[in-house]
């Protein structure tokens, strides 16, 4: 009977803390997804504090989509290589210095180096918590189960950034627009001990591969970068123009290196 009760807690003791693990990696998820919704609503009001121009006031939220979204296939790599829990919390800690910055702005441009630097890190975040999750629960049914809340956090995170991002500018300021991620941020390096180490790497030098995630990452940039230019200067815009070509070269360069 004895090592069946054994067994019994120790299964228990796993399925605790995995639920744990689970609960952190989908409140960073939730933090993330928020932060591309949450300061739309705040876009008037940081408008008029930091005398931002029609034409600039799009990159705070651009800055923040397009860092997150270009630097995620560098991100994973970097989770593979250096550690998924290391790049979990090193991204962690950069995203809620960063929105520490974007609340205390006193500037535009400020704040837009703020909102750069958090999509930065969370494409630090994001593919390590994919990660972490998927080597925490075996594939079956409790995979299935951790992915399946993971994405709902994710669509949650997008629509209750557009309700607090109304209820937190209009109650208080636009700042605790970013302020907000630092209780959630806190509380998720709280949690993080529970996380699993990071394996011993190999002494086999192991490729970053830096000219693929150029050239893929510096890509999708110019090429978001161009079309949002374009919705005020217009396609023939020499900027948009060079941005688009660049773009196109960058993504063809891509496809060659990765062959």
């Amino acid at each position: 009977m004895r090592p069946r009760v054994q067994l019994a807690t120790a299964s228990t003791k796993f399925s605790y803390r995995s639920n744990l693990i689970l609960a952190l990696l989908c409140a960073a998820q939730f933090m993330l997804i928020l932060d591309i919704a949450i300061v739309n609503v705040a876009l008037p009001s940081m408008q008029r504090t930091l005398g931002l121009s029609a034409e600039n006031i799009q990159w705070v939220v651009g800055g923040y989509a397009l860092t997150f979204g270009g630097f995620l296939m560098l991100g994973g790599r970097l989770a593979d290589v250096v550690g998924r829990r290391r790049m979990f919390l090193t991204g962690l800690v950069l995203f809620v210095g960063a929105s520490m910055l974007g609340g205390f702005s006193q500037s535009g441009g400020m704040l837009i180096a703020a909102r750069v630097i958090q999509g930065f890190a969370g494409a630090l975040v994001s593919p390590a918590a994919l990660s972490l999750l998927t080597t925490t629960f075996k594939e079956g049914r409790g995979r299935n189960r951790a992915l399946g809340m993971w994405s709902a956090m994710a669509a949650g995170g997008a629509s209750a950034g557009l309700i607090l991002g109304g209820l937190l500018t209009q109650e208080l300021s636009w700042r605790f627009t970013l302020f907000i991620n630092l209780p959630l941020g806190l509380a998720a390096l709280l949690l993080s001990p529970v996380l699993p180490s990071d394996a011993p790497r190999r002494a086999a030098k192991v490729s970053l591969d830096i000219p693929g995630a150029v050239s893929l990452t510096g890509g999708v940039l110019a090429l978001a970068y161009g079309v949002t230019e374009a919705t005020g200067r217009g396609f023939a815009s020499i900027k948009v123009l060079i941005a688009l070509a660049l773009s196109a070269a960058l993504l063809i360069a891509f496809v060659v290196v990765e062959k």
